[in-house]
């Protein structure tokens, strides 16, 4: 299911689009690490966006995350991707009860893999959640304003803008 060169990286690599955050611990040195273990580990970072601070989604806590958006490109399959951002994630201390949504030190989202739409029992890309996200949406439209959803056919500008979700969020800094 490859899509046509415009959303593929060069060289037959494959592009994906990276959710990251977290709101336990160290934050932002958290984000800082994944970034560099994503980098070793599953491909070439070619863009990362600022880091936005928002408050939990679909679920209270006292702590807010940060999140970023990176843009890679890696000659791994998708199923490859997400074992290796599993791995990333435990490496920062990522625990998972299995109880829904819950405050964690990092959690990796694969957001679009190339522009493909898969759906096992593992994974669904693109991401079923990120267009009621602002906290996706806005860093991925920073970095990548005119990506098309596969399967809605709008960009990341245009779903940013019309996106209902009305959590509190800001742009912190570049990373």
């Amino acid at each position: 299911m490859k899509s046509a060169s415009a959303t593929t990286a060069p060289n037959n690599l494959n592009r994906v689009f990276l959710g990251i955050g977290g709101n336990l611990g160290d934050r932002i040195g958290n984000l800082r690490r994944a970034v560099e273990l994503i980098g070793l580990h599953i491909g070439r970072i070619e863009k990362v966006s600022s880091v936005y601070l928002s408050e939990p989604w679909g679920f209270t806590h006292a702590k807010y995350f940060t999140n970023i958006v990176a843009e890679i490109y890696t000659s791994f399959s998708v199923d490859e991707v997400l074992t290796k951002a599993f791995e990333i994630e435990a490496e920062l201390k990522r625990t998972r009860s299995g109880r829904g949504y819950e405050g964690r030190t990092m959690d990796i989202d694969i957001l679009f893999f190339n522009n493909e739409i898969l759906n096992t029992e593992r994974l669904v890309v693109p991401h079923p959640h990120i267009c009621q996200r602002k906290f996706v949406l806005l860093p991925m439209a920073e970095i990548a304003a005119d990506f098309v959803h596969p399967q809605n056919g709008k960009t990341m500008q245009q779903l940013a803008e019309i996106c209902p979700d009305n959590g509190r969020i800001r742009k912190l800094s570049s990373m």
